[in-house]
């Protein structure tokens, strides 16, 4: 596309294409990028059948995600350290009291 002829002949065709939502025609770098419910297929044959030189091209890979914040570093707080506490102490079990008899 180097005129605004060939912008135009590609607008009608795309213009009366069923499922494209919208298309941008690029002249500078030559490109029509579609919107829709559309093959993509049916797209280039549609576009070719204007005479115009037709290809794919490959969509530039979006851009990644920026990593998230990290949150500022808190210092970590060291707890004392904690003494197992014992079960409840039994009681000493009872012995049968002796009787100690002098004879």
């Amino acid at each position: 596309m180097s005129c605004q002829g060939c912008v135009g002949a590609v607008n009608r065709v795309l213009g009366k294409m069923e499922g494209v939502e919208s298309f941008d025609i690029d002249i500078k770098e030559q490109k029509v990028t579609v919107k829709g419910n559309v093959e993509p297929e049916a797209v280039f044959q549609t576009v070719s059948k204007t005479g115009k030189k037709t290809s794919f091209w490959e969509e530039a890979a979006p851009a990644p995600a920026p990593a998230p914040a990290e949150p500022e570093a808190k210092p970590v707080e060291e707890k004392p350290a904690e003494t197992p506490t014992d079960p409840e102490p039994k009681p000493a079990e009872e012995k049968p009291a002796e009787t100690v008899a002098a004879a």
